[in-house]
């Protein structure tokens, strides 16, 4: 079975060590969450995957290769990634955008064939973008955008997606569009799928399983339930919050708490 393993992995940048020792293995038909503070190192994890930078120490494995012994278009057949903030060009089509995800596959001047192209259409059915086919990027809304990224994405045939902060700057609707997407994905075409995440709701409601970091290191990793609890999002993120089963699903949920109810949540403690 294909898998992604990091073994005390160090990412840093320059003489900057920012994760320290990093060890987990993510599998097919999971959605594995990355949450932590900012600065913590969850994009720097990403970008230590897909080989942007290398690790200080340690292995990063694919199916047990090492990426460091990876060509680039290797690389780029197995893991393809959708950015916090993708730049995409505003005249050209959606189309042509999503075709972009072919470039792995295609040989020096090689043109796109017709399973190059049918590849990119049921990639572009697979995230709801045919409608917008043959419109410019610059017409689009951001969620069809980052549709659009997903759809770029899947073209390349990839084995493990990695989304870094995939609903940031979207709206709720937006956010829950991407992620269903991602899960769905994940199940039915059997993806990798590693998510870096912001929202502790999101991450608690999507993800079969949760790597918190502090600090540069992982200070606690497993399902949602063992991992968003008030005490641990306290000594992580400094905040005092209240953390419920949701009515619907029963996974964590977590609520901001004003200044005015903290006492409350002091004494409850106690």
């Amino acid at each position: 079975m294909f898998n992604l393993r990091l073994h005390e992995v160090s990412l840093g940048y320059g003489e900057r060590t920012v994760l320290h020792d990093i060890s987990l293995e993510a599998k097919p038909e999971e959605m594995l969450g990355i949450i932590g503070p900012n600065g913590s190192g969850k994009s720097t994890l990403i970008r230590g995957i897909t080989r942007l930078i290398s690790p200080n120490s340690g292995q990063i494995l694919l199916d047990g290769h090492d990426v460091a012994t990876m060509s680039r278009t290797d690389l780029a057949r197995l893991v393809a990634v959708v950015p916090q903030n993708p730049v995409l060009p505003g005249l050209f089509t959606a189309f042509e955008v999503v075709l972009m995800g072919r470039t792995p596959h295609l040989g020096l001047l090689r043109h796109e064939g017709e399973k190059d192209l049918a590849i990119v259409r049921r990639a572009m059915e697979a995230t709801q973008t045919v409608a917008f086919t043959d419109r410019r990027i610059g017409e689009l809304s951001g969620g069809e955008r980052q549709r659009l990224t997903i759809a770029r994405a899947l073209a390349q045939e990839p084995k493990i997606l990695l989304l870094d902060e995939p609903t940031a700057h979207l709206d709720i609707n937006y956010q829950m569009e991407t992620l269903d997407l991602a899960r769905e994905l994940c199940r039915e075409q059997g993806l990798i799928v590693v998510a870096t995440l912001h929202d502790l709701n999101l991450a608690a409601q999507y993800c079969d399983r949760l790597v918190m970091l502090s600090d540069g290191r992982i200070y606690c990793h497993g399902t949602p339930e063992a991992v968003i609890n008030a005490r641990t999002i306290k000594e992580v993120y400094g905040a005092e919050v209240y953390v419920f089963r949701h009515p619907v699903n029963n996974l964590p949920a977590t609520l901001i708490v004003s200044e005015k109810d903290r006492n409350k949540l002091r004494q409850k403690s106690v």
